[in-house]
């Protein structure tokens, strides 16, 4: 399942996006377009400018901006980001202890083949394919 950390930090390069041609975004900004706590969105967009996907300026004129066009951002990273590992079972995390049971495991198959889907799904969405919609996030 999705967290609201991830569906947030989804919002937030959405709303980037749309404001793209602004130079950086205030963040109360952006909590307030969007009804979010600003305390909140602060450690949302420190994880998003440390994983490299937004670049921030303190100070006046400072905000948050894409480091990329919204076309080269897919959700699969972000989600990624802010989620960690999207994981159906612990088995098949990136960071798991190899399974005792792999080899004679009637599911891990099932389990390969639903990650894989989720995987593709998400990373061929891209970010701007989701802006300007009238659809929530």
């Amino acid at each position: 399942m999705i967290s609201t950390k991830g569906r947030y930090a989804l919002r937030v390069m959405i709303d980037l996006a749309e404001h793209e041609g602004e130079t950086y975004v205030p963040l109360k900004d952006v909590a307030e377009r969007q009804g979010i706590s600003k305390k909140y969105l602060e450690i949302i967009v420190k994880e998003l400018v440390s994983g490299g996907l937004l670049a921030g300026v303190r100070g006046k004129g400072g905000g948050y901006r894409l480091c990329r066009r919204p076309e080269e951002y897919n959700v699969g990273e972000i989600l990624e980001l802010t989620e960690g590992s999207m994981a159906a079972v612990a088995c098949l995390d990136h960071n798991a202890d190899a399974c005792p049971r792999a080899s004679i495991c009637r599911t891990l198959p099932m389990w390969t083949e639903y990650d894989q889907l989720i995987h593709d799904f998400f990373h061929s969405k891209k970010l701007s394919e989701i802006c300007h919609t009238n659809s929530a996030v």
